[in-house]
């Protein structure tokens, strides 16, 4: 009993440790480092951007894709446009995902007139944040009404809705 209480203390400090180690994912610029949490535009001619959002490890693919259509919106605007159109999307993890896992494993083992068999049991649970998520769209603009098409936007309602409670610095 002595050696299992220093055992659970140290399982709990890990436990707070592993989850205070990845700050929450923001809707902000890419501060300059490739792998840093933000988003980058390239304008590829007028009115077609290549938009990316990099996402924190652990954070739902979701919500990177949903930052990536705000930041598009956000360029449509900014630059006279009512609407957008997705005309590529890609996505991209990086990291790995280390689910809960479980393992069985069995052996034997002959000494002269003596044998043994044993089993084992091993179990392994998700201590890291997950994969960071990569969403990256490229976005024609337009005027007026808004295509009926699944892949055309209407840019206002993306930033009403989309950017409605973000977290941003």
């Amino acid at each position: 009993m002595k050696i299992a209480k220093p055992l659970i203390a140290a399982a709990l400090s890990g436990f707070l440790l592993a989850a205070c180690a990845t700050a929450p994912t923001v809707y902000r610029a890419q501060a300059g480092a490739p792998n840093d949490v933000g988003y980058t535009e390239y304008r590829l001619e007028a009115g077609r951007y290549r938009v990316t959002f990099q996402g924190g490890p652990g954070a739902p693919e979701a919500q990177i894709a949903d930052y990536a259509l705000l930041r598009a919106a956000e360029l449509a605007l900014r630059d006279g446009y009512d609407w957008f159109r997705i005309a590529d999307r890609s996505t991209t993890s990086s990291g790995y995902d280390r689910g809960p896992r479980m393992s069985v494993g069995g052996g034997s083992a002959s000494f002269g007139r003596r044998s043994s068999v044993g089993i084992g049991l091993g179990t392994s649970f998700n201590l890291g944040p997950g994969p960071a998520f990569s969403r990256s769209i490229e976005v024609v603009f337009g005027k007026g009404a808004v295509p009926k098409d699944r892949d055309a936007y209407d840019a206002r309602d993306v930033v009403k809705n989309v950017g409605y409670g973000r977290q941003r610095t």
